[in-house]
């Protein structure tokens, strides 16, 4: 999570809407890992990075199943929306952390 937020402050917590996908995940990258505090090594150079969040409820595994696998059910699984309203609710409380 502490990674997740130090490239969210890179990205100055602002998320496009077409970052997130209709099944509730999103991604974003960062052009210089440098960016995240990380030192400088020449040898390796530098290189950007790609982060991607999978959001699921309670109980989602059920379709991983080797046995007795179901289906989830279309109320269960996580919408667009819903994964904007829990980055919204997460960036508001890192920032309120932070702030404090």
């Amino acid at each position: 999570m502490q990674l997740l937020e130090s490239g969210l402050k890179v990205k100055e917590y602002e998320l496009l809407r077409r970052n997130f996908s209709e099944t509730g995940c999103f991604g974003f990258g960062i052009q210089e890992h440098i960016d995240l505090g990380i030192k400088y090594n020449p040898s390796a150079g530098s290189y950007g990075m790609d982060f991607s969040v999978m959001l699921e409820r309670a109980g989602y595994g059920v379709s991983r199943w080797r046995r007795c696998k179901s289906r989830v059910g279309i109320q269960h699984r996580v919408t667009k929306e819903d994964a904007m309203k829990w980055f919204q609710v997460m960036v508001n409380k890192s920032q309120a952390s932070s702030a404090s």
